[in-house]
């Protein structure tokens, strides 16, 4: 940062906030695109997640209503398969794709999908992480700048180091995040295309949806990776100049 303009931040940040908004746009388009196909079936995002459970053998997961739009979940440490008001009750080819996609992290999880229980183990870290870790460094950076003394920049910089760890660890998180979702989506096509519950043409819709969803991890993780990289850029720059 100089003279108050931080070029950092354009350049490790912006593009990745770009490339979100981009993204979330796509999602949300592709969403209300295919939420407009009603599939032939005729079975809602609840029937569907429920249908496919139970072809996996699946009897212990409890599918769930909850209000919001896309804010559809699977939760590991309760077997709970959470579907949002754009998806329980809908028959459209969208709502069911988001309802197959958290159907496949349950079968993750009935697998012992390494990387879902990887991501899960790292949930309390990376939320301490990415609340407290880029406060901390930047912190422990504009103290050190204001210092002139040994002793005192040192703990700038032991502060600036754990929070960039810290924050690492919600990096790793978005990282492990790519291959959970990818999988998902991966599983719930298949098990479409398995269970005929939708058509060659019906799947090609879900692909399609869920392809733009994939975006929004992808954007997330180059956006906690930039973020990290900036971090360790300012620090490295403020030693450089002791």
């Amino acid at each position: 940062m100089e003279y108050g303009f931080d070029y950092t931040y354009i350049i490790f940040v912006l593009p990745a906030i770009l490339l979100s908004i981009i993204a979330q746009i796509s999602v949300k388009g592709s969403f209300a695109r295919y939420n407009k196909v009603l599939s032939q079936r005729g079975l809602t995002g609840a029937q569907a997640a429920q249908l496919l459970l139970q072809q996996n053998g699946i009897h212990d997961v409890r599918i769930a209503h909850i209000s919001g739009s896309l804010t559809d979940n699977y939760n590991p440490s309760n077997k709970v398969l959470s579907l949002s008001n754009s998806t329980y009750n809908s028959t459209s080819i969208a709502a069911i794709g988001v309802a197959a996609h958290e159907t496949g992290h349950a079968i993750q999880h009935a697998t012992g999908y390494k990387a879902l229980a990887l991501r899960s183990t790292l949930v309390p870290a990376a939320n301490i992480g990415s609340r407290f870790g880029p406060t901390l460094a930047i912190l422990g950076i504009i103290f050190g700048n204001t210092t002139k003394a040994a002793e005192v920049f040192s703990i700038a910089q032991l502060i600036t180091n754990i929070g960039i760890i810290l924050f690492g660890v919600a990096v790793l998180f978005y990282l492990v995040t790519l291959p959970v979702e990818f999988n998902a989506s991966r599983r719930a096509l298949k098990i479409l295309k398995e269970t005929n519950t939708l058509d060659k043409p019906e799947l090609s819709g879900v692909r399609k949806v869920l392809s733009a969803a994939a975006m929004t991890y992808v954007a997330s993780a180059l956006t906690a990776i930039g973020s990290l990289l900036r971090l360790i850029f300012l620090s490295s720059s403020r030693n450089s100049r002791r």
